[in-house]
């Protein structure tokens, strides 16, 4: 019951903090994350967005194995659109980018990932490294990925017989921005 009623608590103090900070953006607050992927204490929500496109990959030879292949996650291609449904930035890689509509943008390195249940890829925490450019990008400390739908590996035979073949998987995904409060 105390976790519950902190984090209701806390979920109204960053739906406040992001309404304050967007305008008419409609913003709803995060859901309860793995603790694995919780962005540290010291920062806050600057921006939501619901990203949308394609995960490449592609069927190597497996790391340390001459017989074994398996799908590799290539990079993204995506489109980042805010709670209204526009378009706000797009997220592509490798090195996996996050770039804003006003020319900011930032790579990131994960940290952690989460389970998200059957044919979706993790939940996953990354650190953000200083923003390029100037814009709704600077000083984003943390991005979080939650709400996944989709992108897991294709279920095709990854073998010596289709080696280099590349696959496209259809994905959603949540995307939180933090920034050091």
């Amino acid at each position: 019951m105390h976790r519950s009623v902190l984090f209701s608590a806390a979920s109204a103090v960053l739906l406040s903090a992001c309404a304050s900070h967007h305008g008419n953006m409609a913003m709803t607050p995060p859901a309860p994350v793995a603790d694995a992927i919780r962005v540290p204490a010291g920062h806050k929500m600057a921006m939501q967005t619901v990203g949308s496109g394609q995960l490449l990959y592609e069927c190597r030879v497996k790391a340390n194995s001459q017989a074994d292949h398996e799908w590799v996650f290539v990079g993204p291609t995506a489109v980042l659109k805010d709670r209204n449904g526009a378009t706000v930035g797009k997220y592509y890689g490798p090195p996996a980018t996050w770039e804003s509509s006003d020319g900011s943008k930032v790579t990131a390195t994960q940290v952690a990932v989460a389970p998200a249940g059957d044919g979706n890829i993790p939940h996953q925490l990354v650190k953000a490294n200083p923003a390029m450019g100037t814009g709704s990008m600077t000083g984003v400390t943390y991005i979080q990925r939650v709400a996944t739908k989709g992108g897991v590996a294709p279920n095709m035979p990854c073998s010596s017989a289709n080696l280099g073949a590349k696959q496209t998987v259809v994905y959603q995904a949540d995307y939180l921005f933090w920034k050091a409060s």
